[in-house]
């Protein structure tokens, strides 16, 4: 059985981290857009990871071409989840908050980042 591998010249350098920060996160432009529209809105992420996980699950739904339910089913129990992690709490978010956090993420992520 042969075994498959990449040569060295097929594969592309990681990008440079800024200030030398090994772990720092490296975001686009359209994704700092994301982000920056989100904390104008008000919403306000557990992490900006999880902001942009939340944002690429809408643009997976949009490319796919799902209806407006859809994308609202896959990122309700997302939103959900990150409000409660977000205010470090183990009770419920209301649903207002969720609803509102969730049409904010669809609205931002569909104009800035997909």
């Amino acid at each position: 059985m042969a075994t498959v591998g990449v040569s060295t010249s097929d594969t592309a350098p990681a990008p440079a981290q800024p200030d030398g920060a090994a772990d720092a996160m490296v975001v686009t432009s359209q994704q700092r857009a994301y982000l920056d529209a989100l904390n104008a809105a008000g919403v306000k992420p557990s992490s900006e990871l999880m902001a942009l996980r939340i944002g690429s699950y809408v643009c997976q739904a949009r490319a796919a071409k799902q209806s407006d339910q859809a994308v609202w089913d896959v990122v309700v129990p997302l939103v959900r989840g990150d409000v409660r992690t977000a205010h470090l709490s183990s009770a419920a978010p209301s649903m207002d908050e969720v609803n509102s956090a969730t049409a904010d993420y669809i609205r931002i992520a569909t104009d800035k980042l997909c």
